[in-house]
């Protein structure tokens, strides 16, 4: 039986997408299950309390292993962001407005365009998604807000879902985060 230390580059790509589309599946089964058995309000706070807990062990556990330190600004979130599992699933762009701000913006999602093609309504994913990027961001540096610019059920436009975060200028100690 061949081993992960025998696959190519190009295998170990392939399984990064296989793992990340799994993981994604998973999730929608289990919010699936919880919203069959007690119903949508009751699932979307479920999946809130998870991402809530989720996005600070992913960013940690990201941060540690690419050397991400914390209180790393805005410059750390960024790269941060580029290791989620989302990543390798989901096109993203970020747009920096200054050097206080930048605006991360999920260009294709998997999940809502799964539901467009199934002609679903989209998921109202914006009050989990507070949740999980604010935790997120401020697991890579305190000092960091989260606001949302537009997630469903706001309309889409240009992107599923846009987040801007910034840091106050006078948190930053004369020091260039970005």
């Amino acid at each position: 039986m061949a081993g992960f230390d025998a696959l190519s580059r190009e295998d170990l790509l392939k399984l990064i997408q296989v793992y990340a589309r799994n993981w994604l599946a998973h999730d929608g089964c289990w919010f699936q299950a919880t919203e069959e058995t007690f119903g949508l309000d009751s699932a979307i706070d479920l999946d809130t309390k998870a991402w809530n807990r989720f996005a600070v062990t992913e960013a940690r556990r990201i941060m540690k292993e690419f050397d991400i330190p914390a209180g790393s600004g805005l410059k750390g979130l960024e790269r941060a962001l580029a290791y989620r599992l989302y990543a390798a699933i989901n096109r993203q762009s970020v747009e920096w407005i200054d050097e206080h701000t930048m605006v991360f913006r999920m260009v294709e999602c998997r999940v809502q365009k799964s539901r467009t093609e199934k002609n679903l309504p989209a998921f109202p994913c914006k009050s989990v998604g507070i949740v999980e990027f604010s935790q997120f961001a401020r697991t890579v540096d305190g000092r960091i807000t989260t606001q949302c610019v537009n997630c469903p059920p706001d309309p889409v436009g240009d992107s599923f879902c846009a987040w801007r975060f910034s840091i106050n200028p006078e948190q930053l100690d004369g020091q260039n985060y970005r």
